[in-house]
């Protein structure tokens, strides 16, 4: 029971899941309450005015049809371009074909994804400087309830920002990780590092502070460890890690600000993993906090990130996590998006996506990865409705769209969500109000994941 716990409760904290601790996956279900509208013609029509069509989500060649998007982002700093499903392929090639038309059209040089803040310095050292192989960092990287980012068409995307930089060496793009599950060892040796350099005296003192929190095994096998701990030790764990901050923040920046900043931000990295396991998942209001810490979380390092290098940010998460409002408020409070709203206000656009059919990966109640496949959305789903218009992929603005589309998209109807588990979902979901702007797909196809 304790492991089945653990590892249901860790998936909660990297992504989205569909159970609570302890409780087995259920079937996915329509809520009994919705009810088919046959009368929904004139909202298509609406939808269908204010949708703008595009040729293929697949990267490279003429985007000229993304042009629509570009007024709809407006001078917004941060997007976040979300995903129905954790592995469709469809997707993975809609974010990389938005962010090199982004890099070439509007000076967007980020891309961020929901992945650990160390791993991101690992591809971005790769993109920026050509150190490692992006094929082995994926593989020590993203493993367990990350592994969903291990395909080929993340590694086309970082092999793109590569030879992109190659070619713009003043000018690079840049790869970054907001989220912290996991803290690669070289985050410690990073801050012990600045100390010994610039108060040596506090050595010995971050030393025993960060005495055996350094990982010294696999990402996947440290994961497993550390959710496993007590309550009590993870607590007395994050003690140690805020209190190296709290130290680390009281010196003098000295002569050199830029590389006190940094210090202070990994710090700032390595005290969030611990805190993210200092909830008491026992009980619903333990794991609701942790869930409502990764977001705070994820955004806060995105803020910092996109304020400290000036850099305009492609954020790249889950519907949820960019959105303004949770799907399921009980057990994820506060989104990552409104985290982001708060702080950056039209600063940051939100565009959510969805589909009417195919395919994805997932794990099943078997604890195994399978190929999922789904056919047409059902009635009284917003999918179904999305899917009436002409065009078979589009994006439409929600905040301009016409009536009646507008008012009927306000409200919640059955929409697909799904995490790295499934079944799961859908949730009732209105989609105005949620999102800024949606991207509606026909059809995907499950992505092509490596060493599986």
């Amino acid at each position: 029971m304790q492991r089945h716990r653990t590892v249901l409760v860790s998936a909660l904290l990297i992504s989205l899941a569909t159970v609570a601790a302890g409780a087995p996956p259920v079937a996915a279900a329509t809520p009994a309450r919705a009810t088919a509208d046959a009368s929904d013609g004139p909202v298509v029509s609406a939808i269908e005015r204010g949708a703008h069509p595009l040729r293929t989500v697949e990267p490279g060649g003429d985007t000229a049809d993304l042009r629509p998007l570009d007024r709809m982002i407006g001078d917004a700093r941060v997007v976040g371009l979300g995903e129905a499903t954790h592995s469709s392929h469809d997707f993975f090639a809609l974010k990389a074909r938005v962010f090199r038309h982004l890099v070439e059209t509007k000076g967007f040089r980020t891309f961020a994804l929901e992945a650990p803040w160390s791993t991101g310095l690992r591809l971005d050292d790769y993109v920026l400087h050509g150190k490692g192989d992006p094929r082995q960092i994926m593989r020590e990287e993203f493993q367990r309830d990350y592994l969903w980012w291990n395909n080929t068409d993340y590694l086309a995307l970082v092999e793109w920002m590569r030879a992109y930089n190659l070619r713009h060496p003043d000018d690079p793009v840049r790869f970054m990780g907001d989220d912290l599950a996991w803290a690669g060892p070289e985050l410690y040796d990073a801050v012990t590092d600045y100390v010994g350099r610039t108060h040596p005296e506090l050595s010995a003192r971050f030393d025993e502070l960060y005495r055996g929190l350094r990982p010294t095994v696999a990402t996947g096998t440290y994961l497993d460890q550390y959710m496993a701990k007590p309550f009590a030790e993870r607590k007395e764990m994050a003690d140690r890690t805020s209190e190296a901050l709290r130290l680390l923040k009281r010196q003098s920046p000295g002569a050199d600000r830029e590389a006190y900043e940094w210090a202070v931000q990994t710090a700032t990295a390595l005290d969030q993993t611990a805190r993210q396991y200092a909830f008491d998942f026992d009980t619903p209001a333990g794991i609701a906090g942790a869930m409502r810490y990764r977001d705070s979380a994820m955004a806060a390092n995105v803020v910092w990130w996109q304020r400290h290098t000036g850099s305009k940010v492609l954020l790249s998460a889950h519907d949820a996590h960019i959105g303004y409002e949770s799907p399921r408020p009980e057990s994820w409070p506060k989104m990552q998006g409104a985290f982001l709203r708060d702080s950056l206000g039209s600063g940051y656009v939100s565009v959510g996506t969805t589909f009417d059919r195919g395919s994805f990966n997932a794990t099943g109640p078997d604890g195994a990865i399978h190929r999922w496949t789904l056919g047409p959305a059902g009635p009284a789903t917003n999918e179904a409705t999305l899917d009436r218009v002409r065009y078979r992929d589009y994006v439409v603005d929600l905040r301009t769209v016409g009536s009646p589309a507008r008012a009927w998209l306000a409200q919640p109807r059955p929409t697909r969500a799904i995490g790295t588990d499934y079944p799961d979902g859908p949730d009732d979901m209105a989609l105005v109000g949620r999102y800024d702007v949606l991207v509606h797909l026909h059809r995907v196809a499950a992505a092509r994941l490596r060493d599986q």
